[in-house]
């Protein structure tokens, strides 16, 4: 079977957090999860003013996303990560790394940005995940 292939070329940066290029074979389902903040069943904000906090959540909601589609954090193909202006990068990426790290990372988009749609939200993570099956 075809696998999803993850290229990180020569004469572009090389990092272990990201691929520059993910190429899908025929035949994959593929998957979008819409921006995830940090808000629990209910819709209440976690961690209102700690970009760690939300981080992890919002996180969590997107492979709670992925599971109900049959998919994992590994076959992510693409993550967009979305920080409101003046949030910690550093803090917000450190509590999601570890759950990121991978051989063959996937793709990743990172702004800055006003603001979100959930008031007090300081960042929302969205993914494009493709499923060979």
């Amino acid at each position: 079977m075809a696998s999803i292939q993850r290229i990180r070329p020569q004469g572009l940066v090389s990092s272990p957090a990201f691929s520059h290029v993910a190429i899908v074979p025929p035949g994959a389902t593929t998957i979008y999860v819409g921006g995830q903040n940090a808000v629990d069943v209910d819709g209440s904000l976690v961690g209102r003013g700690d970009v760690a906090a939300q981080s992890a959540r919002a996180l969590e909601n997107a492979r709670t996303a992925l599971a109900a589609a049959g998919a994992t954090l590994a076959d992510v193909v693409h993550w967009t990560v979305l920080f409101v202006d003046g949030a910690d990068l550093a803090a917000g990426y450190g509590a999601i790394a570890a759950e990121l790290a991978s051989d063959e990372p996937a793709l990743v988009t990172a702004a800055r940005v006003a603001g979100l749609g959930v008031p007090g939200a300081l960042v929302e993570i969205s993914a494009v995940a493709a499923v060979l099956r």
